[in-house]
């Protein structure tokens, strides 16, 4: 009996390992495809726009995006070499175009796929040494989505901001329970 429950225990602990890491992957691509119906939207100018030197463009926030997904996801839990240049992330003097940039950026999102899927949930509590900080597996991966999901809704903001209202919605209510009217 005991060997049972320690069984179906250990089935629901897996079952919560793996479905974490499915919607881990679930909200990263959500947050890109954000990201990337912003950008469709946007004109070459507007990518690079910054309305004072205080202010982050969206191509910068990307750039971020991109090196911080690296080192986090691909390399803290990964194990590739963090490369990172945090620094130069935030320098918009070598601007790539939009066709660049947005290849960059779903080949992050696809190497963060891909290192979500091949990572073993036994080790989420697994302890990892990421940009000086100690944190759990569970941890880095909770926190670089959460970091993802802010920078799309400051793109969004950002896109909406530029376009007005030329902004497409990504999504609207299609029923009285989803809000429509």
């Amino acid at each position: 009996m005991n060997n049972d429950i320690a069984r179906k225990t250990g089935e629901i602990i897996m079952s919560f390992e793996k479905q974490f890491l499915e919607e881990t992957n679930i909200r990263i691509n959500n947050a890109s495809k954000i990201i990337i119906h912003c950008l469709d939207q946007l004109k070459e100018e507007h990518i690079w726009y910054r309305p004072d030197n205080s202010v982050n463009n969206i191509g910068i926030i990307i750039n971020h995006l991109c090196g911080n997904l690296r080192q986090w996801i691909i390399s803290g839990i990964g194990g590739l070499e963090d490369i990172r240049n945090r620094p130069l992330e935030f320098n918009d003097s070598t601007r790539l175009s939009k066709t660049e940039l947005v290849n960059k950026f779903r080949e992050i999102i696809s190497s963060c796929n891909k290192t979500i899927n091949n990572f073993d949930p036994d080790n989420l509590l697994e302890k990892r040494r990421i940009q000086g900080f100690e944190k759990s597996a569970l941890s880095a991966i909770y926190g670089t989505v959460n970091h993802l999901e802010l920078h799309a809704g400051q793109i969004i903001y950002i896109t909406r901001s530029i376009l007005k209202s030329d902004y497409k919605l990504k999504w609207i209510p299609q029923t009285k329970e989803q809000g429509a009217e």
